[in-house]
């Protein structure tokens, strides 16, 4: 077996459900070992696939890649974040089974879904780490919805067993009375909180960047998106100012109804499909379907996040849509979230990946900066396709822009700087056009997933710094469908790698 059959073995023991959402074989009556053991245990076995990788004959590429896995996978563990987080989405151990039973086949691992759920009670009973107060209410709020709902078809036979043990969890989650305050809301008010995240930057970012580079980055980027504003607003408005910008983009342009959402978003994605054979030579064969999240699961959901296809193709890929508060929302967002979601963004990106002869390995390696840099590369890049359907549109992808130079602020903000939540929130009230809505859940999600918001940013501007790189050297051979084509048939590798493979394409006679 060779470390990449051995780190990706590893993994996906570490995760199940990972590979359930992959559509992998070979793990279906499996779920993650909460305990401290069991982490430990995982622990260990990373670490001497590591140690081995130093003195390994693998390809450069493949040992970049077990690197970052092995390593981004250990610094995760020691910093224990399974212990203080219990509120968002995916994120949160047991909230997150509740989200993904709805979504993937688990009917093979039921009976392993009460001893998940008791696991995760007890590193909440033992820990010194406590999570946010609003955050166990939150979290209360959320399993309480599911028993208070009838079983559904998912549960099956194990229903009463699932549900006796969600009872355990909600009554542990509901004791904890002394949880962090908003005041004190990230990892540098924790034991090792500022070391661990230092290690999170660097995994999520895949560079040496420090927090007060990743910092001052963000307040970069939001400044100079500010002229790119002044410039659309008075073509699109007659004004230049900012803050009045900003007002109409709140209030003027908002949803009427969730099936507009639903329809413009459909209707985004037809067009980039249409479009992209000029900017691809290779098309996924999956397909991209539009859906929107299940009742249930609005209140935690993240507003739009996107599916692999099953490998099997017994499910496509899937833009899901969240509709909470879409009256609420600019309308000016819909598009670009769709080209980031869905196409030319993470449908083709890992779609097409999926469907080489890569190592599994390298298909579904999980490296935020490549994933989430690609997703916001091809916001402007659908720009550069003509994919906008109006100056409005474009504003939106603007705003986005805004979000993840924001993101780099507020996320350093609070993990690294102390920042309360309500500062983090203000910042994003007052630089972004964020509705409200999405500004809390987005600085919930940051508070819980420390790191995770860095990668966007800083992945886009890297992309864009290679592909002007070998632009540069190329001149009048640079074929920007073939450029795609290597990016997403590479797989998901740390940025450094990701520029050494596009050097050496460019660099061939």
């Amino acid at each position: 077996m060779s470390l990449a059959d051995e780190m990706f073995q590893a993994v996906m023991d570490a995760s199940p459900l990972s590979a359930a959402m992959f559509g992998l074989p070979g793990w279906d009556d499996q779920l993650e070992d909460l305990s401290v053991e069991g982490e430990q245990a995982v622990r260990a076995r990373i670490a001497d696939i590591l140690e081995r990788a130093e003195t390994s004959d693998e390809d450069p590429v493949t040992l970049a890649v077990i690197r970052h896995q092995g390593r981004a996978l250990i610094d995760r563990t020691d910093a224990r974040l399974v212990e203080h987080t219990v509120a968002q989405g995916l994120t949160a151990p047991v909230n997150g089974l509740l989200m993904i039973a709805t979504k993937v086949d688990v009917s093979q691992r039921l009976d392993k879904f009460p001893v998940y759920i008791r696991q995760a009670a007890q590193r909440l009973r033992d820990t010194d780490r406590k999570p946010l107060q609003r955050h166990v209410e939150a979290g209360v709020e959320r399993v309480q919805a599911f028993l208070d709902s009838p079983a559904q078809p998912w549960e099956g036979d194990h229903s009463a067993e699932i549900r006796a043990a969600v009872v355990e969890f909600r009554d542990q989650l509901a004791s904890i009375t002394d949880g962090r305050s908003d005041e004190h809301a990230g990892l540098c008010w924790l034991p090792e909180g500022v070391e661990n995240y230092r290690k999170l930057a660097r995994n999520y970012t895949t560079t040496s960047r420090t927090p007060e580079e990743l910092h001052q980055l963000g307040l970069d980027v939001i400044a100079s998106l500010r002229e790119e504003y002044a410039e659309i607003g008075s073509k699109l408005w007659g004004t230049s100012d900012v803050p009045e910008i900003f007002r109409r983009l709140r209030t003027e342009l908002l949803w009427d109804n969730e099936d507009q959402m639903v329809e413009n978003a459909k209707e985004a994605i037809a067009r980039a499909e249409a479009e992209a054979p000029n900017w691809f030579g290779r098309m996924p064969k999956a397909d991209c379907e539009v859906r929107l999240v299940d009742e249930a699961g609005r209140s935690t959901a993240p507003i739009a996040f996107y599916m692999p296809a099953a490998q099997d193709g017994s499910r496509p890929g899937i833009y899901w849509l969240n509709p909470l508060g879409a009256t609420e929302r600019s309308r000016t967002l819909s598009e670009v979230t769709a080209f980031h979601e869905a196409v030319p963004g993470h449908h083709y990106q890992v779609s097409i990946a999926a469907e080489t002869e890569m190592h599994p390995m390298r298909k579904f390696a999980f490296i935020e900066a490549y994933l989430e840099g690609w997703g916001l590369y091809t916001e402007r890049l659908a720009d550069e396709m003509g994919l906008y359907s109006s100056d409005e549109q474009r504003l939106g992808m603007l705003g986005l822009d805004a979000m993840r130079a924001g993101r780099l602020v507020v996320d350093t903000g609070i993990h690294a700087f102390g920042w309360s939540r309500q500062k983090a929130i203000d910042y994003l009230r007052e630089n972004t056009v964020m509705a409200e809505p999405e500004i809390i859940s987005e600085i919930d999600r940051y508070i819980e997933v420390p790191g995770q918001a860095l990668a966007y940013m800083v992945g886009r501007l890297e992309i864009l710094r290679i592909r002007g790189e070998a632009e540069q050297r190329m001149g009048e051979r640079f074929d920007v469908r073939a450029f795609h084509d290597l990016v997403v048939g590479s797989g998901a590798v740390p940025l450094s790698t990701l520029d050494q493979i596009v050097t050496e394409w460019s660099d061939a006679p």
